[in-house]
């Protein structure tokens, strides 16, 4: 165990040498390429064993209230499972490490942190709203396919949870992207005198 801390960080030593050295030659891209995956690789391995079950409980709950609401699935947090009544009898749909998220909430906040086009505040802002809707698209995504197997039995499970789930989830992230990243650094452009956040223009 301790063996396995000690390579970590000795590879966090050279990420952070590494990055200096791309600040100093004023490599900005490489510095936001090997900035924001190295970060995500140490993110991961630090927090996914102590998030992972958190927020899993977090999703199926939320999840779960949607499910009360309107009377289709059951949720049990403590076990992180959805159970769904269909035509075909009960289902349960176990919420594990890749239902809940946590990949795609530290691949955003390591691309978020080494973006430019932010100052520190706005990115602790946009963070904290990002997280938000990922967990949200998330809800959303596992909403879609209980209600799916609740309305069509257990045959339209694969469908649900394989194509539409995972098109709603990415349709959100990638809005969520487009206005996070890529709108922001339209914005921001300049050619001559022209900007595109100049209000004259």
């Amino acid at each position: 165990m301790m063996q396995n801390w000690a390579i970590l960080l000795l590879l966090m030593i050279i990420w952070i040498y590494a990055l200096s050295i791309f600040r100093r030659k004023q490599q900005f891209f490489f510095s936001f390429l090997v900035g924001a995956v190295g970060l995500f690789i140490f993110l991961f391995v630090i927090l996914e064993p102590v998030l992972t079950v958190p927020l899993a409980r977090i999703v199926c709950y939320l999840t779960g209230w949607v499910g009360r609401l309107t009377g289709m699935f059951e949720s049990y947090v403590s076990y992180g499972i959805l159970f769904i009544e269909n035509i075909n009898g009960p289902v349960s749909l176990y919420i594990d490490f890749e239902c809940a998220g946590l990949v795609e909430i530290l691949v955003f906040l390591s691309l978020l942190i080494f973006f430019q086009a932010y100052k520190w505040y706005e990115k602790l802002w946009v963070g904290i709203v990002g997280v938000l809707i990922v967990i949200g698209a998330n809800v959303l995504r596992l909403t879609v396919i209980c209600i799916m197997v609740h309305l069509y039995g257990n045959e339209i499970y694969y469908l649900a949870h394989t194509i539409v789930g995972r098109l709603v989830f990415y349709v959100i992230a990638i809005l969520l992207y487009f206005y996070v990243f890529t709108r922001r650094q339209v914005r921001q452009q300049r050619v001559g005198d022209f900007q595109y956040n100049d209000k004259t223009n």
